[in-house]
């Protein structure tokens, strides 16, 4: 099995177009609510396929069957569940091809860009193997006479992942890896613009041995994800996207009494001191603001220029813009995709006029790129974009642009930098460039947010460490994936034991001692 599965259409399907549905209790299950959202090829600008939008019903019957799974995956013994696990890690690398090229399809991100969201999902999948280890609790003997006292981490028991358009593969294996292997049963919503990819990545879980209804996919809009948020059998809900629905999942899942982690948005700083390295200061601007189109919350989308490295590194970016390949995914050698649907395309669009218009400079404009368009059947590209001299008021700089657009700021001093670092309300992650160690430790101390580079533009976490920001970067209090992870799939319990001689037994109602 390497194929997504051909599906029969229903009425009010478009015969031509490819259909992706459900997965629920260990199959497709077609959509009954009669609601349908178009997916697009963003290379072409063509939709490509329909997907199944879910009522509250059909959650519900996805929730009824991971609920009915828990308790036998609960029972299923560590060495059992892991050994599902690594076989779930080698189909995920023996098929990462066939996965690439559905996000191709999907997203539009290169091939290149496409191959490594697998691998660092695949490192996520690694770190799970592991989960007898990152279960084991603590044990203290004879902390009264004849007591014992440990610690065991439990599951919660059906817990649910609302992922976003940018990492359809990535970002699902940052949540089920360690929510199954910790013996909960998962709830996927993933993106309606992409979402073919948690099909594919459930169908190689069923091949993996993964039982009937641990895993289930539930494609929809904000119908499904009320549903979810609302459901009282759901224990817990993971989230990444944009801030305004990070706190939207937050507050409401809250609510209604669950464990929430919901990661939003950013607006990630590479400070560059006079002394760093310029031309490898400009590579790494390039390489971490157009990569994936800037479609990655982890993007540099605001160089900090301090002092006068501004005049030198803003000619090292712009000499290198030419040489950045946009185009299809089919292009062996495009380097940077389109975006992943015209209305996204046309707002990140939107910011380079703005800018101009409030003051900055329009180095490089996208929209001159030949394949830039707005006809019916053209892709959603944008060259890469830069804007210099821009300041803390402007509306490229105070909202989320996610696309290739990256910004110029310049500030006289360290101060002014780390001073507008942590003035943004984001604090999803940030960078220094310096050949000056003291600078960089200071910088890391400074720093209001989760994820730090020193030297390195994008600092994502390997997968045994915990990815997450701070301020309105997240809401909830535990990072994802990782140590904080597995956390947050469990639950503490802590048992006070004692076998005594029943000789010794009596009445004793004085408060309890230790001594």
């Amino acid at each position: 099995m390497t194929e997504l599965a051909d599906r029969p259409t229903t009425a009010g399907a478009n015969p031509q177009l490819g259909r992706v549905s459900h997965w629920i209790g260990g199959r497709v299950v077609e959509g009954t609510s009669g609601r349908r959202g178009p997916v697009y090829d963003p290379a072409t600008g063509r939709q490509a396929r329909e997907v199944d939008l879910a009522s509250a019903a059909e959650v519900d019957a996805a929730v009824g069957a991971a609920a009915e799974a828990f308790p036998g995956w609960r029972a299923t013994s560590l060495s059992r569940r892991t050994e599902i696990m690594f076989r779930i890690r080698n189909l995920v690398d023996q098929h990462r091809e066939e996965m690439a090229a559905i996000l191709t399809a999907e997203h539009g991100k290169v091939p290149s860009d496409a191959l490594g969201e697998v691998a660092r999902g695949i490192e996520n999948l690694e770190f799970a193997c592991g989960i007898p280890h990152l279960l084991k609790g603590g044990y203290s003997e004879q902390v009264s006479a004849g007591i014992d006292v440990y610690q065991i981490r439990q599951p919660l028991g059906v817990v649910a992942g609302i992922t976003p358009f940018n990492f359809p593969a990535m970002v699902p294996m940052w949540m089920f890896a360690n929510a199954i292997a910790c013996g909960n049963t998962f709830i996927l919503k993933p993106s309606e613009k992409d979402p073919s990819a948690s099909v594919f990545l459930a169908q190689l879980l069923a091949e993996a041995g993964v039982p009937d209804g641990v895993f289930n996919v539930v494609h929809g809009d904000k119908v499904a994800v009320d549903a979810i948020l609302e459901h009282p059998d759901i224990q817990a809900v993971s989230f990444v996207g944009s801030t305004p629905i990070a706190k939207y999942i937050y507050e409401t899942g809250t609510k209604h009494g669950k464990r929430v982690q919901a990661l939003g948005g950013a607006k990630n700083h590479m400070v560059v001191l006079p002394d760093a390295d310029i031309e490898m200061a400009a590579d790494a601007a390039v390489s971490a603001a157009y990569g994936s189109a800037g479609e990655r919350c982890m993007a540099i989308s605001v160089v900090v220029a301090v002092g006068d490295v501004a005049d030198p590194l803003v000619e090292a970016i712009k000499g290198r813009l030419p040489a950045v390949r946009v185009g299809p995914g089919s292009d062996p050698g495009s380097e940077m995709g389109p975006l992943v649907t015209r209305e996204h395309r046309d707002k990140v669009a939107s910011y380079l006029e703005k800018g101009a218009q409030q003051g900055a400079d329009l180095v490089a404009d996208g929209r001159e790129h030949a394949l830039y368009g707005d006809g019916d059947a053209e892709g959603f590209f944008l060259g890469a974009s830069l804007l210099d001299r821009v300041t803390p008021e402007m509306d490229s700089y105070r909202n989320e642009i996610f696309g290739p657009v990256l910004e110029v700021m310049r500030v006289p001093t360290y101060d002014d930098a780390v001073k507008l670092v942590n003035d943004n309300p984001y604090g999803n992650g940030t960078a220094i460039f310096t050949r000056d160690g003291g600078a960089a430790r200071q910088f890391q101390f400074d720093a209001q947010a989760g994820m730090v580079g020193i030297n390195v533009p994008i600092p994502v976490p390997v997968a045994y460490y915990s990815f997450g920001g701070w301020k309105d970067s997240l809401f909830g209090d535990l990072h994802m994936y990782g140590p904080e992870g597995v956390q947050f799939y469990t639950r503490g319990k802590v048992v006070t034991s004692r076998w005594p001689d029943p000789g010794t037994s009596q009445v004793d109602l004085g408060f309890p001692r230790t001594r």
